[in-house]
């Protein structure tokens, strides 16, 4: 079985997961930037990794725009989000990202990233100011929100290689 891993990482932590994935599987690994359609044929399953960005995976349009082409192979997406996982927001994101055929055919994955203020772009150092706008002025916090608060400050790095084990027990139980 041919396996390709695919990312597209901001800040390094689904980088970091990838590169993970990639190493377990014996797989090839690209940025998606660099990455043709064409080529993704040439692999029997296909694993796409991308930050979440208000329940949005960042870069998934290479797999949803393509899923035609695509169908016939197997599809792994792993998301990246700084929150723990919660059973209810991976369908969330399942639905966000995904219509209901490529829901059926794609298994998705929630990895818990972290968060560094210093390694956001322009745009997303705007978008997290208001943010953290709007929850300073909130007059109970959740624990959740004041780690988010910390972190602006003091960066924070959940990545651990455990987290892939599913991922790679599933696609090591895929048969053909």
């Amino acid at each position: 079985m041919k396996t390709i891993v695919i990312y597209k990482s901001k800040s390094g932590f689904v980088k970091k997961y990838a590169e993970w994935i990639a190493e377990e599987l014996s797989a090839d690994i690209f940025e998606a930037k660099h990455l043709s359609i064409d080529k993704l044929l040439n692999y029997d399953t296909i694993i796409y990794g991308g930050g979440l960005y208000a329940v949005g995976i960042n870069g998934i349009k290479i797999i949803t725009k393509n899923f035609s082409k695509l169908k016939n192979k197997n599809i792994v997406v792993f998301a990246c989000g700084a929150s723990p996982f919660k059973e209810e927001i991976l369908n969330e994101i399942k639905n966000n990202n995904f219509n209901p055929q490529q829901q059926n055919h794609i298994s998705l994955f929630y990895m818990r990233g972290g968060f560094d203020y210093n390694k956001l772009n322009l745009i997303d150092k705007v978008i997290m100011q208001l943010l953290k706008f709007h929850l300073k002025r909130k007059s109970n916090l959740t624990p959740a929100e004041k780690g988010m608060l910390s972190a602006y400050t003091n960066p924070v790095d959940f990545t651990r290689k455990k987290n892939i084990e599913k991922l790679i027990e599933y696609v090591n139980s895929i048969k053909y």
